[in-house]
């Protein structure tokens, strides 16, 4: 297994310990950047395209799925479709109840159903637990797939002692730090800026414009979205006669395998440790997570939270989008926040927590805030009122 080298080039025996390991016990095998220049940078090609089928026969699609084939299994689905869009050759799916008038006009060629749903259709159905895995899957089956040139484009400039893999893409214009490390089939888009010590595990897919500061470690088959920053300073000051006085952020940050990070999000690096994201954590867009936040496996975050520093957040949690965590908390696992939820201090048991006035007309919303701000004086009249009565 290769070192990973600390930023002064020296090995750095903690990074063994990393968050999220690659399933497979051995990196592949790779070439130095100087066997890259003469053999890829020369041969940037393109890589054979594997067609996707046009159409699926139902009874594959229920193999795929392994879900419970009733009506024709030679049927043919062309595409995935809402219910109330859906034309012949399509497959619709049924996850919310809400949705069940749909079933009635549908005009799609099967549809995918729950159990407790099966009495309210009697056309062609695959029958799951969970019918909205069951659309995930289909509709993966239909998507297109990214075929990347294979190599390393003439424009990309490389740093000293670093390894690329074989089988990696590397587009026009990215840049590549030393000691860097990229494995068996990643993709790195074009204008790509990867810092000095980084490794990028199998797999994983850097869209275009993507910036991975040095000393960060990224695990097998991650997604990271066009903006996105990985390892910029947390934010560390400190006050000195009047001033600020910038803290340095000596930590990395280590994200595990099956990692999704949506466009411009930022993880800042950690200011003594590293801010990890374990295995299967899924960001959304325009996501801050501070320096230190340890985020565990299989949690999912929604566009626009705010979360501080050195905050531990529990496996599989779901936060609504513009959720704000203060710093130095701790959130249990199996958490569910609502959007727009702001949590000021540790949530110890598992469940679903709200905050927040939702919207109501404006006048409703005027007289009730002219009350709230008139809730102390009411309270110290009736204390006061309890006071006299006794």
């Amino acid at each position: 297994m290769l070192d990973f080298l600390s930023p002064n080039g020296e090995k750095n025996p903690d990074f063994s310990k990393r968050i999220g390991k690659s399933r497979d016990p051995f990196l592949p095998p790779l070439i130095s950047t100087h066997d890259t220049a003469r053999t890829q940078k020369n041969s940037f090609q393109v890589r054979a395209v594997h067609m996707i089928p046009s159409s699926f026969s139902l009874g594959l699609l229920a193999e795929q799925l392994s879900a419970e084939l009733r009506g024709d299994p030679e049927c043919e689905i062309t595409n995935v479709a809402p219910l109330d869009k859906a034309q012949k050759g399509h497959i619709g799916f049924l996850h919310n109840p809400q949705y069940r008038s749909l079933l009635e006009n549908t005009k799609a060629s099967a549809v995918i159903l729950s159990p407790k749903d099966l009495p309210f259709y009697v056309g062609n159905t695959l029958v799951m637990e969970n019918p909205y895995l069951g659309y995930a899957k289909v509709a993966n089956l239909f998507a297109k797939k990214i075929v990347a040139p294979l190599g390393i484009h003439p424009s990309v400039v490389i740093g000293q002692n670093s390894h690329i893999a074989k089988t990696a893409s590397l587009a026009p214009y990215c840049v590549i730090g030393d000691h860097v490390t990229i494995g068996e089939h990643a993709v790195v888009g074009p204008n790509c800026n990867i810092g000095d010590n980084v490794h990028l595990g199998d797999g994983t897919l850097l869209y275009a414009g993507v910036t991975i500061y040095h000393a960060v470690f990224i695990g097998c088959r991650v997604i990271i979205h066009t903006g996105a920053v990985i390892g910029a300073d947390g934010f560390g000051i400190v006050k000195d006669r009047g001033a600020w006085y910038k803290i340095p952020q000596l930590g990395g940050v280590q994200i595990g395998d099956e990692v999704e990070i949506g466009a411009n999000t930022t993880v800042d690096r950690g200011a003594l440790e590293d801010t990890i994201l374990e295995r299967g954590v899924k960001l959304d867009n325009l996501i801050q997570v501070a320096h230190n936040v340890h985020i565990g496996e299989q949690t999912a975050i929604a566009a626009g939270t705010l979360i501080a520093g050195s905050t531990r957040i529990g496996k599989h949690c779901m936060i609504g989008g513009g959720a704000a965590i203060s710093g130095h908390l701790h959130i249990a696992d199996h958490v569910i926040l609502t959007a727009k939820t702001e949590v000021g201090s540790s949530i110890t048991e598992p469940g679903i927590y709200s905050s927040g006035m939702p919207a109501q007309p404006n006048r409703e919303w005027r007289k009730n805030i002219i009350r709230f701000y008139q809730l102390d004086d009411i309270a110290r009249r009736l204390r006061k009122l309890e006071k006299n009565n006794d």
